[in-house]
């Protein structure tokens, strides 16, 4: 694994890569919000045998020094305009984009508007909301001061936000709440650049004192900063020909039935996986249905293998004799 630092106008977007750094840069992925790139590195890091994939800490999160700034975030275009200059940047041809909720969402943005610098999708559970949502969002601002207040920006803004050393940390999330479900050792990831030092004692000091690297106050806002058109997104998305995969967990997933209901109606080529038994942290509780799809489309669409080259092949648990 390597990190980098890319310079923006504000500050500087940090990214772990896997793979040989004299390839071209064949996928980038996306994190939730209140995580970071780190998070996902074990379901990535294997795809780096093969080809060059990137995480990035989006704006906020993670080791990256981007301005955030709560009150002025209204909606996730400065995560997309953020994206999109990495890859200028960073990519010297189409990538697949992945992204796991906020970072599905954004990944469909990215390919909004610049469907140039995209090859493909891959999804899981994007935050997606309804046609009427995004349209009152924009049109009433009683809308607005409402999101604000939902229960996830809510909570968002009562999150602990120092510890005393990552060990507390740790034992403070390990089987509650969000991260109940997840498999190790993706806690652990998510802490390694989840956390920063604040205090100013020696380096071993009993006393120590570590802060959230995503701001509760900067979570909260992007939770309720919506006014967002991903709807606008997926008709360029489908009039590019962009091939699109979504992962939909069974329980408590953000995409409604409705939703996807009209999103697959609005572009019928996307191909939709849905997950028994798995949450909306389905990369963390089944990283290899996520990272074998990542690799597959990696393989369609950077080695240039058909769909036709990738079929089923026989198979038999009895052998000729």
């Amino acid at each position: 694994m390597r990190r980098y630092m890319t310079e923006a106008s504000d500050g500087d977007m940090a990214a772990i890569e896997f793979g040989n750094k004299d390839f071209d840069l064949a996928g980038v992925w996306l994190h939730a919000n209140g995580f970071n790139a780190m998070t996902y590195q074990s379901l990535l890091a294997p795809l780096g045998e093969r080809r060059r994939v990137a995480a990035l800490d989006m704006r906020g999160h993670g080791r990256t020094t981007l301005t955030a700034d709560p009150k002025s975030l209204k909606s996730w275009k400065v995560y997309r305009d953020d994206v999109i200059d990495f890859l200028e940047k960073r990519a010297a041809r189409p990538v697949v984009l992945g992204g796991h909720s906020l970072g599905g969402c954004v990944s469909m943005l990215v390919a909004g508007k610049r469907p140039d610098l995209v090859n493909a999708l891959i999804l899981v559970d994007p935050v997606v909301f309804s046609k009427r949502f995004y349209f009152n969002m924009h049109t009433m601002p009683l809308t607005s001061l409402v999101s604000q207040n939902t229960r996830m920006a809510r909570r968002a803004r009562q999150r602990r936000a120092e510890f005393g050393g990552p060990k507390e940390a740790f034992e403070a999330y390990k089987g509650k709440g969000a991260f109940k479900t997840w498999r190790e050792p993706f806690l652990e990831d998510y802490l390694r650049d989840g956390l920063h030092r604040i205090d100013e004692n020696a380096p071993r000091s009993k006393k120590q004192t570590w802060r959230l690297t995503c701001e509760p106050a900067w979570e909260a806002a992007t939770f309720a900063g919506q006014r967002n058109r991903p709807w606008k997104a997926l008709r360029k998305i489908r009039d590019n020909n962009i091939p699109v995969v979504i992962f939909r967990p069974q329980i408590g997933a953000v995409l409604t039935d409705a939703v996807t209901k009209r999103m697959l109606k609005v572009y019928p080529q996307i191909v939709l996986k849905e997950r028994p038994n798995a949450t909306h942290f389905h990369p963390m509780e089944v990283p290899f249905e996520v990272r074998d799809e990542l690799s597959r489309t990696l393989t369609h669409m950077v080695d240039g293998y058909s769909l036709s080259e990738d079929s089923l092949m026989r198979r038999s648990l009895h052998g000729n004799h």
